[in-house]
């Protein structure tokens, strides 16, 4: 066990974030550590602002001594141009979820690739990465295709509802990832492309409890795919739910729920938090109906 006198002040800036579970995953961490940790969800709704005023965010927290924010949905991409540093990993991304408050300066990092990577390895392991279907580019799903890419994927098929944003990812993808086939693809093609794909990643809302429904259709789905959700509330989405009937290898959000967590802990705190006892807790809570 840890033990410090510092104590930590940390935000969630994103739209719906009451729900979330990353709060208590924390401060529960942080109680393991003999940390005083307090963690509190900032959601742009209930405050009435805009995806456009984390900036503004930002400033009143350093203000208000906050250490640390978690960064989700709609502001990843947006709260790039209000920091001072930025890692190289999230550069490469394009999008922030982690900013940690330092003498006044903003300094950006992404764990949700992290978090995805780690995800994959350990819940999917030994899993064929050589063609890959991934629905939904923005923020999140920016960092699970960077993820993919750096853990094997060969071919990438991006598909997004703003056909610019999945062309533009692609485009980006390609210069950093020159050996491997990146495209971007309408929803359309996806009947198409199932039979040649290895496996299948939703990184969009639908399947969250305020965006029910399949991604995709799955009629195409087999036995032979594994299926990953980067969607965690619920965590038997209708997808992992159709697909675990199907027989398909799945991988269901709270995995990357908590490398994301456990990542974004140890760069706010300098602390390696025991990442079992924290998806134990998820589980718990999950399963608690919270």
């Amino acid at each position: 066990m840890s033990t410090t006198t510092q104590s930590y002040l940390v935000g969630l800036i994103g739209d719906g974030v009451i729900p979330s579970l990353t709060p208590p995953m924390h401060e529960r961490e942080g109680d393991a550590h003999s940390l005083r940790y307090l963690y509190r969800p900032i959601d742009l709704t209930i405050i009435g602002k805009e995806a456009t005023d984390v900036g503004e965010l930002l400033s009143a927290g350093a203000a208000l001594g906050f250490n640390a924010f978690n960064i989700t949905h709609p502001c990843k991409q947006l709260v790039l141009e209000h920091l001072d540093e930025i890692s190289d990993e999230a550069k490469a991304i394009g999008a922030v979820n982690t900013v940690i408050i330092k003498d006044g300066s903003f300094h950006g990092f992404n764990t949700d690739a992290s978090g995805f990577a780690w995800a994959l390895a350990n819940g999917l392991p030994d899993a064929t990465l050589d063609t890959v279907l991934q629905l939904g580019v923005g923020g999140a799903g920016s960092a699970v295709a960077y993820a993919l890419l750096a853990s094997g994927v060969k071919e990438l098929f991006l598909v997004d509802p703003e056909a610019t944003r999945a062309a533009e990812r692609a485009a980006t993808l390609s210069m950093q990832f020159p050996e491997c086939t990146i495209l971007a693809c309408d929803i359309d093609q996806v009947p198409v492309l199932l039979p040649k794909v290895n496996g299948v990643l939703n990184a969009s809302p639908v399947g969250m409890h305020h965006h029910p429904g399949l991604p995709f259709d799955i009629s195409g789905l087999s036995a032979e795919h594994w299926v990953a959700d980067v969607v965690y509330r619920p965590v038997d989405t209708e997808l992992i739910t159709a697909a675990k009937a199907l027989g398909c290898r799945t991988l269901d959000g709270g995995n990357m729920a908590v490398g994301q967590a456990v990542d974004a802990f140890e760069i706010i705190t300098g602390i390696t938090p025991d990442t079992a006892r924290m998806h134990a807790h998820l589980l718990e809570m999950l399963e608690a109906g919270l």
